[in-house]
């Protein structure tokens, strides 16, 4: 199956394209210039693939959470290329998504991937490697402080590991010894294929009517509300 995924939630931008089997990832700058970047960045990620977009089967995008305008702008762009091209919407949840990626580097056995909210506040749930490898990591995600986060991931277990692409507070965590953390700086459109590919295989697409963005919090008067 020939699909193209975009991942925008937050941090940098980029875009993948599996053709055959084979993933080919591009990366954008930071997400705060995803509007001018996200077109031209898909256009050289189906460049370097080799893939004319009129190959593609499907048009997947992580769904969040993540910033507000960065998630609005990377959905609306699926939706575009989905609509343009008359190919199947597929969205991949953002954290579990992440913490699938960090199998590969790390051993613990619970993984709590982390998402910048507003100041001060994050996006994290804590998953079970098992699970993860299963593929059937269940939505429990939760939005607190730090200290929301590293408690849950003491809770979770002796060798839980926070993932996170960056903040200042959580990486003062790798300073102290409060909590294992680990860089996701290997998170990308790449990392969300995997899933996509899943469920684009058992049809489980989104119409296009009813694909929006996980904001988790709502937009009122020019700053996000609980």
């Amino acid at each position: 199956m020939n699909l193209l995924a975009i991942e925008c939630t937050h941090a940098s931008l980029s875009v993948a394209v599996n053709r055959n089997g084979v993933a080919n990832v591009v990366y954008g700058g930071e997400w705060s210039r995803t509007a001018e970047t996200i077109m031209p960045l898909v256009q050289l990620a189906l460049e370097e693939s080799g893939t004319p977009k009129d190959r593609l089967d499907a048009v997947a995008v992580s769904s969040g959470p993540g910033s507000f305008t960065a998630l609005r702008i990377g959905m609306s762009a699926a939706k575009g290329l989905a609509f343009g091209l008359g190919v199947p919407l597929v969205t991949v949840p953002t954290l579990p998504a992440m913490a699938a990626a960090a199998l590969s580097f790390t051993s613990s056995s619970v993984i709590v991937p982390v998402i910048p909210s507003r100041k001060g506040e994050y996006y994290y749930a804590c998953y079970r490697r098992a699970a993860l490898e299963a593929g059937n990591p269940s939505d429990e995600s939760q939005r607190g402080s730090i200290g929301d986060v590293v408690a849950a991931a003491v809770r979770s277990g002796h060798d839980a590991v926070i993932v996170f692409r960056s903040s200042e507070e959580l990486l003062a965590l790798s300073g102290n010894g409060a909590a294992a953390v680990l860089v996701a700086d290997f998170f990308s459109a790449a990392s969300i294929l995997p899933e996509a590919l899943r469920r684009a295989a058992e049809g489980r697409v989104v119409a296009l009517s009813e694909a929006v963005p996980d904001y988790r919090q709502k937009f009122e008067s020019g700053c996000l509300k609980k």
